[in-house]
C-alpha cells in the first residue's frame, strides 16, 4: 500500500491538520494509502513514498538524501494545492 507521510517542524498541529486535507484529497480520487505524519528529523528515516510539508521547510530537506518524491505546500490544508500537486506523483506511481 502506498505510504504518505506529512511533516512538520514538530510533528504535531499542522502536520495533523494537512494530514486530514490528504486524506480527504485521496478519498476523493479514490486512492488507497496510509497517511501519517511526523516531524522533520523523523522523516529522514522513513520508508514513505510520498513526502508532503510546508514550502519553508523545502530547504531543510535539501541536507538529507531522500529517494522518496517531495511534494512541498504553499498552504497545507488547501485541498486544490494538494491535489494539483499530488495527482501527477500518483500518476507516475500508477495509483491513478
Amino acid at each position: 500500500m502506498l505510504q504518505i507521510l506529512v511533516v512538520c517542524g514538530a510533528g504535531l498541529g499542522s502536520s495533523f491538520a494537512c494530514q486530514m486535507s490528504v486524506e480527504t484529497v485521496l478519498k476523493d480520487l479514490n486512492v488507497e494509502a496510509k497517511v501519517d505524519h511526523s516531524d522533520i528529523a523523523s522523516a529522514a528515516g522513513t520508508s514513505a513514498d510520498i513526502i508532503i510539508s510546508g514550502k519553508n521547510f523545502e530547504e531543510q530537506f535539501s541536507r538529507y538524501d531522500l529517494s522518496q518524491d517531495l511534494i512541498f505546500l504553499e498552504r497545507l490544508v488547501d485541498k486544490e494545492e494538494i491535489k494539483e500537486k499530488l495527482t501527477p506523483v500518483l500518476r507516475e506511481k500508477g495509483e491513478l
